[in-house]
């Protein structure tokens, strides 16, 4: 059977597969943004804070996925909880970093006008500081969904969601019939939908930074 007649005769189970590993991705990417944003915002004029968050974040990237996936096993058990809690805290360093540099970058003479304005704090982060440093922030988030994209197949290792399923299944019987179609399904469909979601990123950029404010 070739490639093409193997999608055809699973393009159910495929396309399955595909929508569980985009619906676990974005929901973990949701969980990291909102975790991340807020840790950066409350560390970023603090270097000594800043520097234990990120120096925390990066300790889990560092853990090896297959590692972190059986240590949850004990406390989530299999399936869903613990697919979504590694890739929350794979996802977190690339958000957080950027969160701290996007704010730290913003220009000190725009915060001074806005402090001579009457602004208060929280006003000049919400209005100047967040939206000044949000294209790196979205650079950072865009990283982390390509980053989760790829360690959310080895949760079919635990019975997580998504395509990894049929990586796994297939490099377990390579050799057989349709073992390498298989393999290959989940690989591209991994790869497409990276692709799909790069576009997805463009589109929120455009959407959401004005042409003057893109680097």
């Amino acid at each position: 059977m070739t490639f093409s007649e193997y999608i055809d005769s699973r393009s159910e189970r495929v396309v399955d597969l595909t929508i569980e590993h985009a619906e676990v991705v974005l929901l973990s990417i949701a969980i990291a943004t909102v975790l991340a944003v807020g840790v950066g915002i409350a560390v970023y004029r603090r270097e000594r804070a800043a520097a234990v968050a990120l120096a925390v974040a990066g300790v889990f990237l560092t853990i090896p996925s297959f590692a972190l996936f059986g240590l949850l096993i004990a406390p989530l058990g299999l399936g869903y909880p613990p697919t979504v809690v590694a890739l929350v805290l794979y996802a977190l360093l690339p958000i957080l970093r950027n969160t701290v540099t996007g704010l730290r970058g913003v220009d000190p003479a725009v915060l001074e006008a806005a402090r001579g304005m009457g602004m208060s704090t929280r006003r000049r982060l919400l209005r100047i500081e967040l939206p000044l440093a949000w294209p790196v922030i979205l650079t950072g988030i865009r990283v982390s969904t390509l980053l989760s994209l790829g360690i959310a197949a080895i949760a079919a290792a635990i019975n997580g969601p998504g395509l990894g399923d049929l990586i796994f299944e297939g490099l377990g019987r390579i050799g057989a019939v349709n073992a390498v179609n298989e393999t290959l399904a989940g690989i591209l469909g991994i790869v497409v939908l990276a692709l799909l979601f790069d576009v997805l990123f463009f589109g929120v950029r455009r959407l959401t930074i004005s042409r003057g404010a893109r680097p």
